[in-house]
C-alpha cells in the first residue's frame, strides 16, 4: 500500500499565533485578518452577475472592507455578543459578506435555506429569535410584514436603500467583546421547518478546525478556484466550498443555478479547479460526457473505453495521472479540463462513477459527514483512494468507532457493522435550546452517534451502509440497506429517481420484502415515443424498467432482490442537496405481477 502523505496545512498559523490570535484555533474574525495579511490583493469572491453575465471579483482586501462596514452597521443597530443574525439567500458574495460580518460584530449567524416556503422560514425565525435578517428580495417584504420588530435588509442590489452594500453606520460604534474559539458561530437547522426545529450549534473551533483537519487527506493551494454551486446554507457547501478556500487563501466562485448553459459558462470562464457536488450532479455531468463519447462512433468509443481502463489502472498502481492527456478533448468539451479535484458528498457515489472520473484524469474523491460534525469526518486521500469507501479518518485528530455492532458479511468479507460514532474538535456543541435531544445523540464516553450504519477496515477507511432509520429487516432477520441498492442504479439512463423501501408481503408484518419506487426518465419516454403518464403505454415502460431491475437483481443477495416496483406519477420531493425526503406518501402506479393498479 502506498504511504499516506502526512499533511499539516495549519502549520502556517504558528507564524501568527500571539500576534493575531492566542487560542488553539483562530476565530473567523482572526482568520480574516490573517488572510488579509497574506493575500490582500488575491481574488476571494467571484460571481457572474455583471452586465451580460460578466465576471465580478472582490479581492481579500475589498471583501474585508465590505465585511467591516456591514459589521459596524450591525453594531449600530443593536447587535450584541451572541445575538442571532439570519442570512438567507442564493449563493453570492453578499451572502458571504453578511455571514462574516455577523462574526466580526460578535454575533451568531443563522443560515436559512432560501428555497423554503414562507411559513417554513417563519417557523425558523420564531425559533432563532434574530435581531436582524439579511435576505434575498423574494422574502424581504414578507419578513418585514410578519416580524415588524426584526430589522430586515436585502442581499440584492435591486432595493438600493435596503441593499447591504449601501448600509453605513452613522458614527464609529462601540465594539462588542470579541468572540472566542468556543463561542457559537452558527446555528444550522437540519429539520423541523414545519414542526419543532432542530438547530445545530457549531462553534468557531468546530468549523475552522474541521476546515484544516480535512486537508490532512487533500492538498489545497492558494491558487485554487472553488466552485460553490450547491446551496451555501448547507453545512457541506459552507465548509468545503467556503470555509476551506477562505482558510487556504483560495478563490470562491459562487454559482446560483444548475442550468446546464450557466454551469458550463461558469466552469469555463471561472477556470474552476476544485468543485464539489452530490451524486446526482456528477451523474448528470458524466451522462453528458458519455453521450459525447458515444456520438463519435463505435470505434472511437471502444478506444476511449480501453484508454479509461489503462488510465485508471496506472493511476491506482503508480499514482501517475495520464487521464488528463488521454481525455483532454473530452474534458475540454465538458468545460472541466481545468478541474483538478472533484469532491462528492451528500451520499455515496456509485464506484463505477468514481472510477470513470479518476480514469479521465480528475482526482475524484468522496467524503462523509453530518451537519453535527461541521460536517467532514472522513475524506478519501487522493494518493490512496478506495472506490467503495466514503473516506479515511483524520486520526489522531478525531476518533471514529462502531457501536452496537454485529458481525456481518460485506463485500470485503466479515466485518463489524453498526452505528458510526465520532469524537473530535469538529463535533457540535449541541442542539439549540433542546438539551434533551442533545443528550440522546451522545454516548456516555462523549462520542456523537451519527445514526449511520457502516463498518471500518483495518486501515481506518469507513464503508457506509445507510441510515439506521432506513434499515429494512427481511425474512430470517437479514438487514438490507436501501442506499446500497439505490447506488446500483446511478448510471441507469431509464431511471431518473429510485427509492428503495420495505413492504409487507404478508399480514403478520414480521418481515419486509424490497420495493423500488421509480420515477422513469424523460429519455425513456422519448425512446418509446410516448408521453409520460399515458396509461396505454405503461406496460412498455414497465418492461424497460423491469430489464434494469433484473440486471441489478442478478448481482444482489437473494434477500436484497427487488420483488415489487411502483412507478411514480411525480418524483418524490428532494432536499436542496438532491436527496429524497423519505417522509413521503407517494402518488404511484403500483405494479404487481405486471398488472397496473391505481393506488
Amino acid at each position: 500500500m502506498k504511504k499516506i502523505i502526512e499533511r499539516y496545512p495549519w502549520k502556517f498559523l504558528d507564524d501568527f499565533r500571539g500576534k493575531f490570535f492566542d487560542g488553539e484555533w483562530p476565530t473567523f474574525p482572526e482568520l480574516l485578518k490573517i488572510q488579509i495579511e497574506r493575500f490582500s490583493d488575491r481574488p476571494l469572491f467571484t460571481d457572474f452577475d455583471g452586465p451580460n453575465g460578466s465576471k465580478n471579483t472582490l479581492t481579500y482586501a475589498q471583501a474585508y472592507e465590505k465585511i467591516e462596514t456591514l459589521s459596524k452597521w450591525l453594531l449600530e443597530n443593536g447587535i450584541k455578543k451572541g445575538d442571532r443574525v439570519v442570512v438567507s439567500g442564493k449563493n453570492s458574495p453578499e451572502w458571504a459578506v453578511a455571514y462574516l460580518a455577523t462574526f466580526l460584530a460578535s454575533g451568531i449567524a443563522v443560515p436559512i435555506d432560501a428555497a423554503l416556503h414562507e411559513n417554513e422560514v417563519c417557523n425558523l425565525i420564531k425559533t432563532a429569535e434574530p435581531k436582524i435578517t439579511l435576505t434575498d428580495d423574494d422574502k424581504l417584504e414578507y419578513i418585514k410584514k410578519t416580524f415588524p420588530n426584526i430589522i430586515a435588509k436585502s442581499l440584492n442590489p435591486t432595493v438600493k436603500e435596503d441593499y447591504i452594500y449601501n448600509l453605513r453606520a452613522s458614527s464609529e460604534p462601540a465594539q462588542n467583546e470579541p468572540v472566542t474559539c468556543d463561542d457559537t458561530a452558527v446555528i444550522l437547522f437540519t429539520s423541523g421547518t414545519t414542526g419543532n426545529p432542530k438547530g445545530v450549534m457549531l462553534s468557531h473551533k468546530n468549523l475552522i478546525s474541521d476546515g484544516y483537519i480535512a486537508q490532512r487527506n487533500l492538498d489545497i493551494f492558494p491558487t485554487d478556484v472553488f466552485y460553490a454551486l450547491l446551496p451555501i446554507h448547507h453545512a457541506y457547501t459552507m465548509q468545503a466550498a467556503f470555509i476551506v478556500p477562505l482558510a487556504t487563501g483560495a478563490e470562491i466562485v459562487f454559482g446560483k443555478s444548475m442550468a446546464v448553459s450557466k454551469l458550463m459558462k461558469e466552469l469555463k470562464e471561472g477556470k474552476i479547479s476544485v468543485m464539489l457536488g452530490v451524486p446526482l450532479l456528477y451523474n448528470k455531468l458524466l451522462a453528458g460526457i458519455r453521450k459525447g463519447i458515444k456520438s463519435k462512433g463505435p470505434v472511437i468509443s471502444a478506444l476511449l473505453s480501453a484508454f479509461q481502463f489503462v488510465s485508471f489502472l496506472i493511476k491506482k498502481l503508480t499514482g501517475k495521472n495520464i487521464g488528463k492527456i488521454l481525455f483532454k478533448a473530452v474534458l475540454q468539451q465538458a468545460n472541466i479540463y481545468t478541474l483538478r479535484v472533484a469532491i462528492c458528498g451528500g451520499g455515496p457515489l456509485a464506484p463505477s462513477v468514481f472510477a470513470m472520473y479518476n480514469a479521465m484524469g480528475i482526482d475524484f474523491i468522496q467524503g462523509y459527514g453530518l451537519t453535527e460534525t461541521s460536517p467532514i469526518i472522513t475524506l478519501n486521500p487522493i494518493e490512496n483512494f478506495k472506490l467503495t469507501s466514503v473516506g479515511k479518518d483524520f486520526a489522531p485528530y478525531e476518533e471514529i468507532k462502531i457501536i452496537n455492532g454485529e458481525t456481518a458479511i460485506t463485500a470485503k468479507g466479515k466485518a463489524l457493522v453498526g452505528e458510526i460514532a465520532v469524537k473530535g474538535p469538529m463535533v457540535m456543541q449541541g442542539y439549540y435550546k433542546i438539551p434533551e435531544e442533545t443528550a440522546k445523540v451522545f454516548t456516555e464516553d462523549g462520542f456523537f452517534k451519527t445514526g449511520d450504519l457502516g463498518w471500518i477496515d483495518n486501515e481506518h477507511y469507513v464503508m457506509l451502509c445507510g441510515r439506521a432509520k432506513n434499515l429494512i429487516v427481511t425474512n430470517g432477520g437479514k438487514n438490507v440497506y436501501p442506499e446500497e441498492i439505490e447506488d446500483a442504479f446511478q448510471l441507469c439512463d431509464n431511471i431518473q429517481q429510485i427509492t428503495i423501501q420495505g413492504y409487507y408481503e404478508n399480514n403478520d408484518k414480521t418481515s419486509e420484502a424490497i420495493e423500488a419506487l421509480i420515477y422513469p426518465s424523460d429519455e425513456l419516454y422519448k425512446k418509446l415515443g410516448c408521453e409520460r403518464n399515458n396509461n396505454f403505454v405503461q406496460d412498455e415502460v414497465l418492461e424497460e424498467i423491469q430489464k434494469d431491475v433484473n440486471h441489478v437483481n442478478k448481482d444482489l443477495q437473494p434477500y436484497q432482490k427487488i420483488t415489487k416496483i411502483s412507478l411514480l406519477k411525480e418524483p418524490l420531493e428532494m432536499t436542496t442537496t438532491q436527496k429524497v425526503k423519505r417522509n413521503y406518501t407517494p402518488n404511484v402506479y403500483v405494479i404487481d405481477k405486471g398488472i397496473f393498479k391505481n393506488s
